[in-house]
């Protein structure tokens, strides 16, 4: 793959569909370096420790209905739910993270530009890289089917997905993840269903399955109800592991 710019990117955090108001963001994460090196070794050595991550953003000031300062300025005191999208369509890289907002902190410079810093630091799961499987936000009028993604084979490795509900209008709706052996046939991926979208939006979630189970090589996120809906925006990011052993 060739080089990327950072251009036409996307973030949301809990259900908030914000990057127009994102000046820069940034994400780290993987295992904690130990540092073993002992006195019979001529170099370092090291070892993977504590899993951990953290996505950190400078934010325009945007008090309107639905932006940055509805989405940042509660400082709950509770999990967010972060996601920055590489790009906007299915397939794309995204980074996802389950944190704690730390702060909402101002400054202003001496040309009047006013942005916030918010630091999102992991909590409990780290930050997980995984394929979009909206065209970063998707929207429904109904009961649909996505465009199915290519993920190169089955894997019996298991899987974490993300979903970011950013406006619902109707009764229900629930997201749910398929999967196919031949791209034709799918089936609900057991575990992989999101919690029913009734009425207050934006909302997150993380769902995951055990690092054991099998996805099968298409993928595709879908929408169903059993009352009705006349619109559902919303993002799924899935991370379908690649190695055994994911343990969170």
């Amino acid at each position: 793959m060739s080089k990327q710019p950072g251009l036409g990117d996307q973030f949301l955090i809990s259900g908030y569909l914000i990057g127009g108001d994102i000046q820069q963001v940034a994400v780290h994460g993987g295992p904690a370096a130990l540092d073993v090196t002992d006195i019979t070794q001529s170099a370092h050595s090291r070892l993977g420790g504590l899993r951990d991550g953290g996505i950190t953003v400078t934010s325009f000031h945007d008090p309107s209905p639905g932006q940055a300062h509805a989405a940042f300025s509660p400082l709950p005191r509770g999990d967010v739910i972060g996601s920055y999208l590489r790009g906007q369509a299915i397939g794309s890289p995204a980074a996802c993270c389950v944190a704690r907002q730390l702060n909402y902190d101002p400054t202003r410079a001496n040309d009047g530009m006013l942005t916030f810093a918010v630091e999102g630091q992991g909590d409990g799961y780290g930050l997980e890289w995984g394929l979009q499987l909206t065209p970063g936000a998707r929207t429904d009028t109904g009961a649909a089917n996505g465009t199915s993604l290519d993920t190169g084979g089955s894997l019996s490795f298991g899987a974490q997905a993300y979903l970011q509900a950013v406006s619902f209008t109707g009764t229900d709706a629930t997201v749910e993840i398929q999967d196919s052996a031949d791209n034709a046939t799918f089936a609900l991926v057991a575990g992989l269903s999101f919690s029913q979208v009734t009425g207050s939006t934006p909302l997150a979630q993380r769902i995951a399955i055990a690092n054991t189970a099998t996805v099968r090589r298409y993928v595709r996120a879908i929408s169903v109800t059993s009352g009705g809906f006349t619109s559902l925006k919303f993002a799924v990011v899935l991370a379908k592991n690649t190695v055994a052993g994911v343990i969170f």
